[in-house]
């Protein structure tokens, strides 16, 4: 009960309280009301997640971004076949606003992490989003992993050459340059972050 655990830890039926909260969203315990709290069923195999810790490492960035290829090369393929014209608006907002970023001197963290999802709300199945949603806009690395580069912007607008590149494809319909752009975007992405981690190291 709540009480018990006040007692044998110490502590205030407030940071109880929240504590039970955060393991019954993360579905680890379910309470009863008036009776207390239990390990949930399955609670030994809990769900999948990402630690936001975990992409303070280069290496971790980089298994974060081959996880993504799985998913949005093919999303950008299906966003090809089946986007609508709102679409086709929403992705090219989404680039107006990178640009925008880039002229303020910002990272464009959350306006890049708006395209990706804007392709894959353009696929018109509606897990391809909540996806790119659970894994949330820490995906993009730049947030959490120290860009080094002789220019930020111009690193920036080399990454943003590559989201037109998804864009136009997707526009012409062409299924098959999608998916090879955004592979190419996502595989550079990747060796970028493997250069940064190799020369980490070199310096270390």
């Amino acid at each position: 009960t709540e009480q018990e655990m006040i007692a044998a830890l110490g502590v205030s039926r407030t940071v109880v309280r929240e504590a039970i909260a955060a393991l019954r969203a993360q579905g680890l315990v379910s309470t009863r009301q008036g009776v207390g709290a239990f390990v949930a069923d399955g609670a030994l195999q809990p769900p999948f997640r990402l630690e936001t810790e975990g992409l303070r490492s280069i290496t971790e960035a980089v298994h974060v971004m081959e996880l993504r290829m799985g998913l949005e090369i093919e999303a950008a393929g299906l966003a090809a076949e089946r986007a609508q014209p709102a679409h086709i608006e929403t992705m090219a907002a989404a680039l107006e606003a990178i640009d925008r970023a880039i002229e303020r001197d910002e990272l464009g963290v959350m306006e890049d992490f708006g395209f990706h999802r804007a392709v894959a709300h353009a696929t018109g199945n509606p897990q391809f989003p909540r996806f790119l949603e659970f894994l949330g806009h820490y995906i993009i690395p730049r947030q959490s992993v120290r860009v080094e580069a002789p220019s930020v912007r111009s690193y920036l607008q080399t990454i943003q050459a590559e989201h037109r590149a998804i864009y136009q494809a997707i526009r012409a319909r062409s299924v098959g340059n999608a998916r090879r752009a955004m592979r190419r975007h996502l595989l550079r992405s990747r060796e970028r972050y493997r250069r940064l981690a190799a020369s980490t190291a070199t310096a270390r």
